[in-house]
């Protein structure tokens, strides 16, 4: 074994979770996790949105009839907690107008059309790392438009400068608990330079002496390649994890690397961690090594009704129909489509959206793998506060959030909820709770955002009231 695999019983596992999948085949995996990573060919055309981010939307800065390059900025970050958003191939603007967007609306979005040239803008050159001040590495990550790639898509360059000060651990997230997906295995077997460049990155810009990558026992395939290339570095650890979702979840996985707990309503900076995913580490590190900003992802294309499901290397702004495409089309009509895995992705409407950055796989459903029931009903049995990787009480959450309940839902921990889906998974009564608790947590936001304007409005007029008092 080698000296910088750490096997400690902390790092294994959380309270709670699930173990989705069969015997034969843990995690439903088996259909992508041995397909090597195949590139897709470059579309006709892309629509990128300004929206691929947690944060303000990017802001065009191209017009109808500009020709653009491969890496070049198309859009401007729209605020602090907003990234920039780049041409992903090289051709004409054909159009900036709102198009179908994962998110179920239509966001603004810039449609290159593809001259197939791909010709890189002159921006595209790699950066000295070691000779950058910290500010420098910051901002080139910033200007890269790098956000989380597992899928929560916050920008990365206000998680590192948030932590800097406040964490003394790195975490890269390699867990890839959801079920189907194994598009950061391909990575990590195929390119697992890219991701411990790129952790070692983070590790000296957030002047960290602990730096973990912590992957589940399933891809201890990968587990060779890693230590590897970590053996130079003290810093770096590799941390086996038990099976078991949701182990990706950052509370969690912190809990089980560290043994810390996130604080409730806190971040985890406030437990002295940085979590960054697989690919947003590979992204930092291509980023510094060759000056390419995001403009692909790796997506697993899987589920029942895939004709022969595959890892695709594709680049943003690529229409999902075109993946469906390179793998056979549908062997039968899909009555699911998700974007993400099957325990938290989105359900779609269309095959017509565009692969954004915060895509890790695409899944289709078809036949008894979507079982719904018509009218179901609570028996109180408890297994979802079991199952609750957050030790909140589901089956009360259920109905205080039915009955409009808000407070009663707060106390009982709502806003606490990461809306993983293992109280929904092991529901026999098949109850949508986390859709209801998402609906329920839109309420509480929107009346907690009612009563902060309420109680602006009435300081406000109580100052106007006191100045016109003064007055006379």
């Amino acid at each position: 074994m080698q000296k910088n695999r750490e096997v400690k019983n902390m790092v294994y596992s959380f309270r709670g979770g699930i173990h989705p999948g069969t015997h034969a085949d843990p995690g439903y995996k088996a259909a992508t996790n041995t397909k090597p990573i195949e590139k897709l060919a470059l579309p006709d055309e892309v629509i990128l949105p300004v929206s691929m981010h947690i944060g303000a939307p990017a802001k065009p800065i191209v017009s109808v009839g500009d020709t653009v390059d491969l890496g070049q900025p198309i859009a401007e970050a729209g605020g602090f907690v907003s990234a920039p958003v780049h041409a992903t191939v090289s051709g004409k603007v054909k159009a900036v107008e709102p198009r179908l967007h994962p998110n179920g609306s239509k966001v603004l979005s810039v449609v290159i059309e593809n001259d197939g040239e791909d010709r890189l803008h002159e921006s595209v050159h790699p950066y000295d790392f070691a000779s950058m001040s910290n500010e420098e590495r910051i901002e080139c990550i910033r200007s890269a438009g790098i956000v989380g790639h597992g899928g929560a898509t916050f920008p990365t360059h206000v998680k590192i400068q948030s932590g800097i000060g406040k964490c003394d651990t790195v975490i890269i997230n390699a867990a890839e608990c959801e079920p189907y997906i194994t598009s950061d295995h391909r990575l990590l077997l195929e390119r697992p330079e890219e991701v411990i460049g790129g952790l070692k990155m983070l590790a000296d810009i957030m002047g960290v002496q602990t730096a973990i990558i912590a992957i589940e026992e399933n891809k201890s395939d990968t587990f060779p390649g890693i230590e590897k290339l970590i053996a130079d570095d003290p810093r770096l650890k590799l941390y086996p994890l038990k099976c078991k979702y949701p182990q990706g979840a950052e509370k969690q996985l912190i809990n089980a690397c560290t043994g810390r707990e996130v604080p409730s309503g806190k971040l985890p900076a406030d437990a002295g961690c940085a979590v960054f995913n697989v690919d947003t580490a590979g992204a930092v590190y291509r980023r510094f090594t060759t000056g390419m900003p995001v403009i692909r992802r790796i997506v697993t294309v899987s589920g029942s009704a895939v004709a022969e499901p595959k890892n695709l290397e594709v680049r943003i702004g690529t229409q999902v129909e075109k993946l469906i495409d390179a793998c056979g089309g549908f062997k039968e009509a899909p009555n699911k489509l998700l974007m993400g895995g099957p325990m938290m992705g989105v359900a779609q409407f269309s095959l017509e959206i565009p692969i954004f950055k915060g895509t890790n796989a695409f899944l289709c459903f078809a036949g008894e793998e979507d079982k719904r029931v018509a009218d179901p009903q609570c028996i109180r049995c408890g297994k979802c506060i079991n199952a609750c990787p957050m030790h909140l009480l589901p089956v009360y959450m259920n109905v205080y959030g039915k009955k409009g309940d808000l407070d009663n839902a707060v106390e009982c921990g709502m806003m606490d909820c990461i809306e993983c889906g293992s109280c929904a998974y092991v529901c026999p009564a098949r109850i949508p709770l986390v859709a209801q608790f998402r609906l329920t947590k839109g309420k509480i936001q929107a009346k907690r955002m009612a009563d902060k304007a309420k109680a602006d409005a009435e300081k406000a007029k109580a100052e106007a009231d006191k100045a016109a008092a003064e007055k006379k």
